[in-house]
């Protein structure tokens, strides 16, 4: 009976959304947080009767009749809408105002891309993320500094002890892809490149169509609760009304087995 085969493919394709759905929940609260929305594709059909003219009888068949095989995730959509900014007065703390990520080296050396702005200063006084991943290009803050400002198009400048006039350290440098939804989530709040992607565009942030810089600002997830809950129960829904026809469909074959002659 195919209807056991369909119901039990919902089932699992359902449990797949429920699960993308319970990770936009989780990071909620996570700093630059991009949510997803998984895809789904209707798998083959098999067809008992074409819409072709019947030879035989001189007659042309309006429909097809044709029974789907039921459904299949193909992808899940990063969705990369902006968050809502939230002021945090940290001088290092930075939010981008519109399109671009910022640009990260791993510790193999290869580039990783992020808009969690909350920068720190390591112990050799380098500009480094959360995890410790070293800013690029890289800008070091000199350990008499006073004050950090870093302007919206991305120039970091400090004023150090005895100075009356600020000094320039290097300047912030944005990444965008022609296809940021082909990115490669990482964890860690880190993308990497890949072929869907494209390869990486540089610029200088309020330059060239790159978003601009807010200092002691961070962008949240831009995961909408009120929209996953809704999202949520539509799924459990679904899940449900697949498990009847399950379990309709065994009842309807234990009928069938059950018929004596």
């Amino acid at each position: 009976m195919r209807a056991l085969k369909t119901a039990a493919l919902g089932m699992s394709a359902q449990q797949m959304n429920v699960d993308v759905i319970a990770n936009n929940l989780a990071n909620v609260n996570t700093t630059g947080f991009k949510k997803s929305a998984i895809e789904f594709q209707d798998l083959l059909y098999e067809t008992m009767q074409t819409g072709n003219r019947d030879g035989e009888k001189g007659r042309e068949n309006p429909n097809q009749l044709q029974v789907g095989l039921g459904n299949r995730a193909i992808a899940t959509n990063r969705v990369f809408s902006e968050g809502t900014v939230a002021e945090t007065g940290n001088p290092l703390d930075v939010a981008i105002n519109g399109k671009g990520f910022l640009q990260v080296e791993m510790p193999d050396g290869t580039y990783a891309y992020t808009r969690d702005g909350s920068l720190n200063i390591n112990a050799e006084g380098k500009v480094v993320t959360n995890s410790g991943l070293p800013i690029v290009p890289d800008i070091s803050i000199p350990e008499n500094s006073q004050s950090i400002s870093i302007s919206q198009n991305g120039v970091v400048s400090v004023m150090l002890n005895g100075e009356v006039e600020a000094q320039e350290l290097g300047q912030l440098e944005l990444v965008s892809f022609m296809n940021p939804a082909g990115l490669e989530a990482k964890g860690g709040n880190l993308f990497v490149e890949t072929e869907a992607s494209g390869q990486p565009v540089y610029g200088n942030p309020a330059e060239e169509g790159m978003g601009s810089i807010m200092q002691g600002y961070l962008e949240k997830s831009n995961v909408d609760v009120a929209e996953e809950m809704i999202n949520l129960i539509v799924a459990q829904r679904a899940y449900e009304m697949n498990s009847k026809a399950v379990r309709t469909a065994d009842e309807l074959m234990s009928m069938a087995n059950g018929l004596k002659r």
